[in-house]
C-alpha cells in the first residue's frame, strides 16, 4: 500500500482504516485512515492499545495528511532492538473506527485497579449491585443554576468524575476531557419521595457511562421552602469508582463550589486517580502474598448466614435499628477501657451471633468480612483522593464460650490490625494468594458469608454545615440508603445527626425478613455489654442472654423495619451472541465474475448480524469473489487454517470486518506472512454506513492489493 494512492471514505462513516502488513521485513505496519481525523482520538486509543497488550510499547507515531479525508500513519517503535511484545495494530483499528462515546471525548486511558475490576465483574454479574444512595434534605434557599453548576465545577475538577469503563472483555478506564454532570430536578408534588427512590433503584447507574455521580433534587426553589417541606436531594454513585468517604469529599467539595456562587478555584485535583493507580502499580506485593497465604481463614471456618432462607422470587430488602446517643457514648467508653472501639465490639458481638447461628455447641471458628477505608496507605493525600479505596478483606475467629469478652475483643483487634495493615489488597487478590480459603474462585469477590461496615468519611466539623447556615440554608447529615454488595447480608454501621449507632442489614437472594430479629439480638449485646461484661464475662454468658432474648431489660432499642426493596432484575452474565444457524464456518457469498480474480473474506464479528455481509457482498461490483469467515472455536489460528489455501495461493486479497474484528484480521494477515504468504490488505469500518458506499470503497481496496 501506498500513501499517495487516495479512496474516499463511505458516505456517512467517520473513519475507514485500511491495515498494510505488507511493509519491508522489520518495518512497522502502515495504516492509512480515511475520513476526519481527531487527534486527541488518535492519542487515546494509542494509550489503550499499549494498555491493552502487557509488555507491548508505545510506539512513536507520525501522521502524514494528504487531504482533509486523506491520512497516513506511521508507527515507529522506540527501541526497535528492544525485546517487547507486538502492538495490537488490529486493535488500534477498532479503536479508530468505532463509535466515540457520546457527548465526550477521550483523554487518557487507565488500567483499573484490582478492586475496580472485581466490583465490575461483580456488578456485571448481578445488575444492582454496588449502587449506593445518600438522601438528606436541604432547607433553605436553593438555586437551581447555581446548583447545577456547583455539580458541574465537581465534575470539571474531579477527574474519577469523568471516568467510565469500556466495553472491553478486560476493561480499560478511560477518562474524558469534558462530561456534563448529571443533575435531574423534579418539582415539589410531581412525585412522592418513596416513589422516586424506587425509581432511582430500578435505574441503577452504569459504570460503562460517565459520570459514575447522579444527583436528583425534588423540591427547592431560590426563594427557600415551608419548613414543612423541604428540598430533598438523593445522590447516586457507583462503587466501582467511588466509596462513602469519596461521596462525602465530593459533597464537602460541592458546598464549598456551591457557596462560591456555583463554581470551584484552581484546576484538577492532583493527586488524582491517576497517580494512585500509578502508585498502585509500584507496590511490592511480596510480603502481602506471605501475609495471606499464612493468615486467610482456614478451610472449616463457617460463616453462617443468620438469616432463614424463603421460598419464592428473590428479593432484596433493608432493615435498621438505632442506639441512642447515651447508649453509643456509654458503649464507647467501655471499648476504650479493653483497648478497643465501637466497630471491634460489633466485630465481636457479629461473630458471637454466627457463632450461635452454625450451632456448633463446642469451640468453632467463624469468618466474615470487614471493610478497611483504604486511607491509611502510603500515599499523599490518600484521606482527600475520592476513588473506590474501601475494600472488604476476610477475617475470622475462634469461638470458645470459655473464654472471656476481653480476649475475643483482643484477638480480634490484632486480626482486623494485621488485615488492615494491606488495605490496597483487594479481596480476589486475597483469594489468590491465600492457600486455605477455598470458599470461591480465585482473583473474584466472595459469594456467601457476611460484611461488617463501619461507615467512616471526612471529620464531620468539616462539613461546611456553619458556612451555609449564613445563607440561611440548613442541610441534614447525609443518610445511606444502603447498598447490595456482593455478600448475602450486609451489616453497616454509622452515627446518625444525633451521635447515636445506626445498624443497617441489607440482604438479598431470597432471605426471609427475619433480619430484625438479628438486628435487635446486636442492638441488645451492644447495649448491655457496658451493662454486664466485666473482667470474666464469658461468651457463654452472652449466649445465655441471647437465649433470654425474649424478657426485658429496659434498655433495648425497638427496630425499625423498612419494606423490603424490588426484585432484583433477572440478567444472564454478559457472552458473546454467535448465529444460530448450521452454516460451515467459511461461506461463500458471490461467485468471481473472472475465474482469476481473488477473494476478498469478510471477518463476521460476534455483535454484526449476517444480514450485513450478505448486503454488502449483493451490492459489491467488483470481479473478485467473497467468503464469510464465521466464528469459530480456535480463535484467529484455526480461522488462518481455514483460509490457507486461499493464501498460500496468492488468491486472498482482502480480509474485511465492521470495528471490533481488527484484532482478529489483523492476527490472521500476521499468521499468513509468518507462514511465508503475502498478508492481505485488511480493511476496517464502522457498522452505520450504508452497504453501497461500503462495497464502493472495498472494491476499490481489492483492486489496489491484485495489483502485481
Amino acid at each position: 500500500m501506498t500513501a499517495n494512492h487516495t479512496s474516499p471514505p463511505p458516505d456517512g462513516e467517520a473513519t475507514c482504516v485500511v491495515v498494510d502488513l505488507a511493509t519491508a521485513p522489520h518495518a512497522e505496519p502502515l495504516l492509512e485512515l480515511h475520513g476526519p481525523l481527531d487527534e486527541s482520538r488518535l492519542q487515546a486509543a494509542l494509550d489503550h492499545a499499549a494498555l491493552r497488550v502487557p509488555g507491548a510499547h508505545l510506539p512513536r507515531h507520525r501522521v502524514e495528511t494528504h487531504d482533509r479525508g486523506h491520512h497516513t500513519l506511521r508507527l515507529a517503535a522506540e527501541n526497535p532492538d528492544a525485546a517487547a511484545e507486538p502492538f495490537p495494530y488490529g486493535l488500534l483499528a477498532d479503536l479508530l473506527t468505532g463509535p466515540p462515546p457520546s457527548g465526550v471525548r477521550a483523554t487518557r486511558v487507565l488500567v483499573p485497579t484490582p478492586l475496580m475490576r472485581e466490583l465490575l465483574a461483580d456488578a456485571d454479574a448481578r445488575p444492582g449491585r454496588h449502587v449506593e444512595r445518600l438522601s438528606w434534605a436541604w432547607h433553605g434557599p436553593l438555586d437551581p443554576d447555581r446548583f447545577r453548576a456547583a455539580w458541574q465545577s465537581v465534575v470539571d475538577h474531579e477527574s474519577v468524575l469523568r471516568a467510565a469503563f469500556d466495553e472491553s472483555p478486560e476493561p480499560l478506564l478511560v477518562l474524558h476531557d469534558e462530561v456534563t454532570a448529571d443533575v435531574l430536578w423534579l418539582p415539589h408534588g410531581s412525585i412522592r419521595w418513596n416513589d422516586l427512590v424506587a425509581h432511582d433503584l430500578r435505574r441503577g447507574l452504569d459504570p460503562r457511562r460517565p459520570s459514575c455521580l447522579r444527583v436528583t433534587v425534588l423540591g427547592g426553589t431560590a426563594a427557600g421552602n415551608d419548613a414543612d417541606t423541604p428540598a430533598r436531594v438523593l445522590l447516586t454513585y457507583h462503587h466501582a469508582l467511588l466509596d462513602d468517604w469519596s461521596a462525602r469529599l465530593l459533597l464537602r467539595e460541592f458546598y464549598r463550589a456551591y457557596l462560591a456562587g456555583g463554581r470551584l478555584p484552581g484546576g484538577e485535583r492532583r493527586p488524582d486517580l491517576r497517580d494512585y493507580v500509578r502508585w498502585l502499580g509500584h507496590q511490592d506485593t511480596a510480603s502481602a502474598q506471605d501475609f495471606w497465604s499464612r493468615s486467610a481463614p482456614p478451610a472449616d471456618a463457617v460463616s453462617p448466614v443468620p438469616l432463614t432462607t424463603a421460598s419464592g422470587p428473590a428479593r432484596t430488602g433493608r432493615t435498621r435499628i438505632r442506639l441512642t446517643a447515651e447508649q453509643t457514648e456509654r458503649l464507647t467508653a467501655w471499648a476504650a477501657r479493653l483497648g478497643s472501639t465501637e466497630s471491634g465490639v460489633l466485630q465481636a458481638v457479629w461473630a458471637v451471633l454466627l457463632y450461635r447461628a452454625s450451632g456448633p455447641g463446642g469451640t468453632a471458628r467463624v469468618r466474615f468480612g470487614v471493610t478497611a477505608s483504604g486511607r491509611g496507605i502510603l500515599f499523599e493525600g490518600a484521606d482527600r483522593l475520592p476513588a473506590a479505596l474501601r475494600t472488604p478483606l476476610p477475617v475470622s475467629v475462634e469461638i470458645d464460650p470459655g473464654r472471656t469478652v476481653g480476649t475475643l475483643l483482643a484477638e480480634l483487634r490484632d486480626r482486623v490490625l494485621g488485615v488492615t495493615s494491606y488495605e490496597w489488597v483487594s479481596p480476589g487478590q486475597a483469594r489468590t494468594w491465600s492457600k486455605a480459603d477455598s470458599t470461591g474462585p480465585a482473583g473474584a469477590l466472595p459469594a456467601d458469608g457476611s460484611l461488617l461496615v463501619f461507615e467512616g468519611g471526612p471529620h464531620p466539623g468539616d462539613d461546611l454545615t456553619e458556612e451555609l447556615a449564613t445563607h440561611g440554608v440548613r442541610v441534614e447529615r447525609p443518610e445511606p440508603l444502603g447498598a447490595h454488595t456482593a455478600f448475602p447480608v450486609t451489616l453497616v454501621a454509622r452515627h446518625g445527626n444525633d451521635g447515636g449507632l445506626v445498624l443497617t442489614a441489607s440482604y438479598g437472594r431470597g432471605l426471609h425478613t427475619d433480619a430484625a430479629e438479628v438486628l435487635t439480638h446486636s442492638a441488645l449485646l451492644l447495649g448491655e455489654l457496658p451493662y454486664l461484661a466485666g473482667d470474666f464475662t464469658t461468651v457463654a454468658d452472652l449466649l445465655r442472654l441471647l437465649a433470654d432474648a425474649g424478657g426485658t431489660t429496659g434498655r433495648r432499642p425497638a427496630p425499625q423495619q423498612e419494606e423490603p426493596g424490588p426484585a432484583e432484575p433477572h440478567t444472564t452474565p454478559r457472552a458473546l451472541r454467535t448465529d444460530a444457524g448450521t452454516d460451515p464456518p467459511l461461506v461463500s457469498l458471490r461467485p468471481a465474475d473472472d475465474p482469476g480474480a481473488g477473494v476478498v473474506c469478510l471477518v463476521q464479528t460476534h455483535d454484526t448480524p449476517r444480514s450485513r455481509y450478505d448486503r454488502l457482498a449483493a451490492a459489491y461490483q467488483g470481479p473478485e469473489s467473497i467468503v464469510l469467515l464465521r466464528g469459530m472455536p480456535g480463535g484467529a489460528r484455526a480461522r488462518h487454517s481455514l483460509l490457507r489455501p486461499l493464501a498460500d495461493g496468492g488468491r486472498l486479497l482482502v480480509l474485511y470486518a465492521f470495528s471490533g474484528g481488527g484484532s482478529t484480521a489483523c492476527e490472521i494477515a500476521r499468521l499468513i506472512a509468518a507462514n511465508g504468504g503475502r498478508p492481505p490488505l485488511v480493511m476496517l469500518t464502522g457498522t452505520t454506513a450504508d452497504a453501497a458506499p461500503l462495497a464502493r470503497m472495498l472494491e476499490t481496496v481489492a483492486a489496489r492489493a491484485g495489483r502485481p
